[in-house]
């Protein structure tokens, strides 16, 4: 408890109750099965509405809130993470931390500290990082994107719990900016074509059931 009131104290997840409560729901009508994969994070996670098709052979679970940050799943691992006892959690956020102003810096330790709470009570469990993605319409945070990128890819390299998944670099085109055929009309969220790659490139990265 000590550690979720620490993480209140300096980002508010209040906001996303009625989402997590929903998830609750949803458990109390039937609880995933454990030893699954379980995706969690912002709305790259939220709006991957093909993700059972997609990773077919696999039991996946889709925990993503749209427009929360990596402490968000921190704050709720203990209602939405925890209880399904999963084997592996594919994690995407970080993208709103960035335009939300928090630095390469924060990024990093709010990851290390979503890796803390996660291997607290699930120590075997592995969690891959999904990279923050570029996209057309925050390509000025580029610079500070592939900062906090590449501190947690150094991150996860010193552990074989931990997994860092590169789709930054797919997802540019021959002009070193982000291919616009993979993003919806806002720019910033992906069309099937744009999930179509991130399919291919985790995929390889999921853990068999032993």
């Amino acid at each position: 408890m000590l550690l979720s009131a620490a993480i209140a104290a300096d980002h508010d997840s209040s906001r996303w109750e009625k989402y997590i409560d929903r998830f609750e729901a949803a458990d109390k009508k039937k609880l995933p099965e454990p030893g699954g994969v379980l995706f969690i994070g912002s709305s790259s996670i939220r709006m991957w509405k093909t993700l059972k098709k997609d990773f077919a052979g696999f039991s996946v679970i889709n925990r993503g809130f749209g427009g929360s940050q990596i402490a968000d799943s921190t704050h709720f691992a203990e209602r939405i993470l925890h209880p399904y006892k999963p084997r592996q959690i594919v994690l995407y956020a970080g993208d709103n931390d960035v335009n939300a102003g928090k630095s390469p810096e924060t990024v990093l330790a709010d990851f290390q500290q979503f890796v803390k709470t996660v291997h607290a009570k699930l120590p075997e469990a592995r969690i891959s990082f999904i990279a923050i993605k570029p996209s057309l319409s925050r390509w000025k945070l580029s610079e500070k994107m592939v900062k906090a990128n590449a501190l947690v890819r150094s991150d996860c390299a010193k552990s074989k719990r931990l997994d860092y998944i590169d789709i930054w670099q797919p997802m540019l085109g021959g002009d070193g900016k982000p291919m616009p055929d993979l993003f919806l009309g806002d720019g910033l969220h992906l069309n099937a074509k744009g999930y179509a790659l991130w399919t291919s490139l985790v995929k390889p990265r999921l853990a068999k059931r032993e």
